[in-house]
């Protein structure tokens, strides 16, 4: 619930009560009607498509507490909508952004930003369930300059820790992240050739990522890579600065496997602790120690990160891994992929020890700009190296992988994986999020299953 008066909220937001409506306190934000129930506060957003503000009249008949739309719409809905608050706001968006970042400063308590070039969700998941303390954390990807907002108005007013996920796709973009969520911890997973096609280059990447390290609060810290030269120019005097990974403040000492996950040493400048990490990733054991110094920049006590380890669950997507009838497994990784990432995932697939062959359903990496053809000819190649059976592409971009097998669509490809895969095989399925991987692994595991002996 958002525990601030209608007056408040309304001065909050830069809107002016055009309409009164109950006393309580709205529960949510919302930014669909589809979605907005009885007591939430529908914000009527101006889309690409659609302007949410035609359908407040909805949100009101469905119960909502209020709705804040432009003024000339708001007008309207007084004299003839169902009964709730009715705000105008010149700009709902930026209404929606203000309300947040009061909402941020009445809970008063530590934020995290973090955002990278890959692992922002897998971090941010880490320090959910090792930090100890009451953690709120924004869902899936509620990590832009609307989704941040409504993940902030979410908190309950008991949290204890606010941690963010930033996304970015141009100059500018964390900066306006930032001065909604105030970060006082700023974490930057790595910097890697994502978004060239919009960036153009590595430094201008560098540049983008660094935003949040300019828009922590004062005497803010920062967690970046040991390896990072590229954040170098970035960091100021002010910044507290934490480095993670080989040859960093917080590393792994050793790691050995146990099963399907793995037990580590992590060292930190207060000593070192023993997790017992639910994966045997490795670029996931890095992501741990991001999330770890995140915890030494808040003064978590390590004994009770590690004790909270085991308990890590990652969010659909990123790394999930599925057990199929006849000892095969299937590795879904297709939330988003870049050639980082895709080389991180092929270096897990050619670690997990099967009877059968190793198989990679690979769409391809969106967003690469010119470099594009050359990042998948160097991802396939890296996938023979690595001794992967089989590649199967997925997609146009796809056919520069120089895949053994390749499909149009996802569709497509539950066929083209089906007369390969075996009993005892490990299959990767990774790919950009406009690929939808999500639909053959939806389709090729429901089939498996069907196929299974009753």
């Amino acid at each position: 619930m958002i525990e601030l008066s209608a007056d408040r909220i309304a001065e909050e937001a830069g809107a002016e009560i055009v309409r009164e409506g109950p006393v309580d306190r709205p529960g949510r934000a919302a930014i669909d009607s589809r979605e907005t129930g009885p007591g939430d506060l529908f914000f009527g957003l101006r889309g690409e498509r659609a302007d949410g503000g035609e359908f407040a009249a909805t949100a009101l008949d469905g119960g909502a507490w209020g709705v804040v739309v432009e003024p000339r719409r708001a007008q309207r809905l007084a004299a003839t909508a169902a009964p709730g608050w009715v705000l105008a706001a010149a700009d709902p968006l930026a209404a929606l952004q203000s309300l947040a970042r009061a909402w941020r400063r009445e809970l008063g308590c530590p934020v995290v930003g973090i955002t990278g070039s890959t692992g922002k969700t897998s971090v941010k998941d880490i320090c959910r369930a090792i930090l100890p303390f009451r953690t709120h954390a924004n869902p899936e990807n509620f990590n832009t300059e609307v989704g941040l907002p409504l993940a902030v108005l979410a908190a309950p007013v008991e949290t204890e820790l606010l941690v963010v996920e930033m996304a970015m796709r141009g100059l500018g973009q964390i900066s306006e992240l930032c001065e909604i969520a105030e970060p006082d911890v700023a974490a930057i997973t790595n910097v890697g050739p994502v978004h060239l096609e919009l960036l153009g280059t590595l430094e201008a990447i560098a540049e983008a990522k660094a935003e949040v390290l300019a828009g922590v609060t004062d005497e803010g810290r920062a967690v970046i890579p040991a390896d990072a030269e590229a954040l170098e120019p970035h960091l100021h005097e002010r910044l507290t600065t934490i480095t993670f990974g080989a040859g960093g403040d917080v590393f792994a000492r050793r790691s050995e496997r146990r099963g399907h996950g793995l037990e580590a040493v992590i060292g930190t400048p207060h000593g070192e602790a023993i997790f017992e990490l639910p994966f045997t990733e490795a670029h996931n054991l890095v992501n741990a120690t991001c999330a770890v110094a995140i915890g030494v920049a808040l003064d978590a006590p390590l004994e009770q990160m590690a004790r909270r380890a085991p308990g890590i669950s990652f969010s659909r997507l990123r790394g999930e891994r599925i057990e199929l009838p006849g000892g095969a497994v299937l590795v879904n990784d297709c939330y988003n992929a870049n050639p980082i990432s895709m080389r991180a995932a092929l270096d897990h697939l050619a670690s997990i020890e099967v009877p059968g062959r190793r198989i990679a359903v690979l769409g391809g990496m969106a967003e690469l700009g010119p470099g594009a053809a050359a990042y998948h000819r160097e991802a396939g190649a890296h996938a023979r190296g690595l001794g992967i059976d089989a590649i199967v592409g997925v997609g146009e971009l796809a056919r520069d992988y120089a895949a053994d097998e390749w499909a149009p669509d996802p569709e497509a490809a539950v066929s083209v994986v089906e007369a390969i895969a075996g009993e005892g095989d490990a299959i990767l399925v990774k790919g950009s999020r406009a690929v939808g991987l999500e639909r053959f692994t939806d389709a090729f595991v429901a089939r498996t299953h069907d196929r299974e002996p009753a």
